[in-house]
């Protein structure tokens, strides 16, 4: 549907992400999934910023049914939250930096403590936390822009939710060009244990989205039942016109 997915696995993701630091070069890596893909259809203004990242990468199991159904299937889901884990636990053993950016107030500390118990020696570059607006505030970016000269960080984990993760990537980038920042969405959230995640066996049957649903149902039903569901049936229908 307009949105170039990468053809990849998590270990060939966080391997590609290494290296690329290791050699000096930056990056950004957007996670798409049927609620992006959904908004996306809605603006397509948007289509250009997400196609314009270096890793699209899978995260949600519809897109890779749809994958399977348009025949150019892709090897896993690679998810925000596993990412966090796994990408954060590399970069302590080759000594990269990270900077956390976003997320509710203490998420990124409470996630910095949970990250930095299980992978020791794991170097925080820095935390903020922007106040609601800030991406419309000059003030704010330009302060926002200053923190990370300063510190320098190898990789730059924004949890704002889409689409304005990759939209405030887009207009950071510049002031780090080294480094490499991950759209994460409410990542910090799941990794600081505000957020539970669902259990293993839900994730790989794609139900993922149902456990969400139970824990916010006021929030998340008319995501998730009265738009997502009919968009992701309209993802495979054409996925299998494509086939």
């Amino acid at each position: 549907m307009g949105v170039r997915i990468d053809c990849v696995t998590e270990k060939q993701v966080i391997a590609h992400v290494l290296s690329s630091i290791r050699d000096g070069i930056g990056g950004w890596i957007v996670t798409p999934n049927v609620d992006h893909l959904r908004i996306i259809s809605e603006r397509p203004d948007l289509l250009a910023t997400i196609n314009a990242a270096s890793l699209k990468i899978a995260d949600g199991m519809p897109l890779i049914w749809a994958s399977r159904v348009q025949g150019t299937p892709l090897p896993e889901r690679v998810t925000g939250a596993g990412l966090t884990a796994s990408l954060t636990a590399a970069a302590s053993k080759a000594g990269s930096s990270i900077f956390f950016l976003g997320g509710n107030p203490g998420d990124g500390e409470a996630a910095a403590a949970v990250l930095g118990r299980l992978n020791p020696g794991l170097k925080i570059a820095g935390i903020m936390c922007p106040p609601l607006g800030f991406e419309n505030d000059s003030l704010q970016m330009t302060e926002i822009a200053n923190a990370l000269r300063s510190a320098k960080p190898d990789l730059v984990y924004t949890c704002f939710g889409f689409p304005k993760d990759p939209l405030v990537i887009s207009a950071l980038r510049p002031c780090l060009p080294a480094a490499w920042f991950l759209g994460l969405g409410g990542s910090l959230a799941i990794v600081s244990g505000r957020t539970r995640r669902a259990p293993r066996w839900m994730q790989r049957a794609g139900m993922e989205w149902l456990w969400r649903l139970g824990l916010e149902p006021r929030r998340l039903f008319r995501r998730y039942i009265v738009e997502d569901i009919p968009f992701a049936i309209r993802l495979l229908s054409n996925a299998l016109v494509q086939h």
